[in-house]
């Protein structure tokens, strides 16, 4: 959640990094913001309070708090490391170096990968190896990147925004935090309203796995916030025409996985999932081939937004998803309705309020 306050700085270094000031008053900026979102979560992590908030919140007994806030103390500085990625990320965009962030991209999950299959063959805590290989993919990713920034980018031709302000940049800065938040929370406020069902712990299951998994071609998606901040916001006509090709291909690739055989490959032999799990997984994965274009609904307008730097309409889009997922949900929670499958609809359903409320308030801002 805390995390997710960073998840548009890419975006926010390539609409700002424009200049030699500008860059530099950015990335001091991004570094008093990651420290600033850092301190509640150590206080989360190593204050009593935490663990007890944990056990509150999500409903589970005091040893498994203790061991999130485990989790928390050893992950807290990814967020000033991850900051200074999404930094350089969009300062690499904005030179349309994309070949470059797919490369580094690519070791960063190798090195991942490599250190966790290391880690669990010696017989580390899982713990340890879980945080230590995300610590390590980061630092090894952070690099990279800052070598690629050094010896291949170019600033624009044109230098923009070298007075930007303080203001400006919080301007900016915080309804997108805001936004990240949102989504980053989505899926807890269904996880802690699934975890009082009777089946909590096969449906979280279920649903941490389908959603994860989806998470793969949603990614993709999430790309084209950086389409219109590199690409400006003329020529929309094409600009619509191509997302949707995008948008098919993506949601063909999901169906081809979700709807056949592959299903189970993935999630039983790959991932290890069996039983009512498995069962329960495919048939969120099914539904969340509606997400794609979902997302790339409410990314167009968003992407619009920030061209124009009104990024409050944002925020007030992931505002309007989560309160109504927890409507959504609590009701079919109170009408005993509540499993994986409702879940994945209301997060759905959430998506579509969240795309709809973005779309109203461009088109207001467009007709001033």
């Amino acid at each position: 959640m805390f995390h997710a306050c960073i998840n548009f700085v890419s975006q926010m270094s390539n609409v700002y990094g424009r200049s030699t000031e500008g860059r530099r008053r950015c990335l001091r900026f991004v570094v008093a913001a990651s420290v600033v979102i850092t301190l509640p979560l150590l206080v989360i992590a190593f204050a009593p309070i935490g663990a007890r908030l944990l056990s509150t919140v999500y409903g589970v007994g005091p040893d498994v708090a203790q061991h999130v806030t485990t989790y928390l103390k050893l992950l807290a500085p990814l967020t000033i490391i991850d900051a200074f990625r999404q930094y350089c990320v969009g300062l690499i965009v904005q030179a349309r170096l994309t070949g470059w962030v797919t490369v580094l991209n690519l070791i960063h999950l190798t090195t991942f990968i490599g250190a966790l299959l290391l880690g669990f063959s010696e017989g580390f805590a899982p713990v340890y190896v879980l945080t230590g290989a995300q610590a390590l993919g980061a630092v090894v990713h952070l690099g990279l990147l800052i070598w690629v920034v050094r010896a291949r980018y170019r600033p624009p031709t044109r230098e923009e925004h070298a007075n930007v302000s303080r203001r400006e940049l919080i301007g900016f800065f915080m309804p997108v935090a805001t936004t990240g938040v949102m989504f980053a929370i989505s899926r807890p406020v269904l996880y802690a309203l699934v975890a009082r069902t009777p089946d909590a712990i096969v449906s979280i299951a279920a649903l941490r796995v389908g959603f994860d998994v989806a998470t793969l071609f949603q990614v993709t998606a999430n790309q084209f916030r950086h389409f219109f901040v590199t690409f400006g916001d003329d020529a929309l006509a094409e600009k619509r025409r191509f997302m949707v090709l995008i948008g098919l291909g993506i949601t063909t690739c999901m169906l081809l996985i979700a709807a056949t055989p592959v299903s189970r490959l993935l999630l039983a032999d790959l991932i290890g999932i069996e039983g009512e799990v498995l069962r329960q997984a495919r048939e969120v994965l099914l539904l969340m081939c509606l997400l794609p274009g979902l997302i790339l609904w409410r990314n167009y307008y968003h992407g619009l937004l920030m061209v124009a730097r009104a990024t409050a309409g944002m925020a007030w889009g992931g505002i309007t998803r989560v309160a109504g997922i927890y409507v959504m949900a609590q009701a079919c929670f109170v009408l005993g309705l509540l499993d994986h499958f409702t879940s994945t609809v209301v997060l759905l359903l959430g998506f579509v309020l969240e795309a709809a409320v973005v779309t109203v308030i461009w088109r207001r801002r467009r007709q001033r």
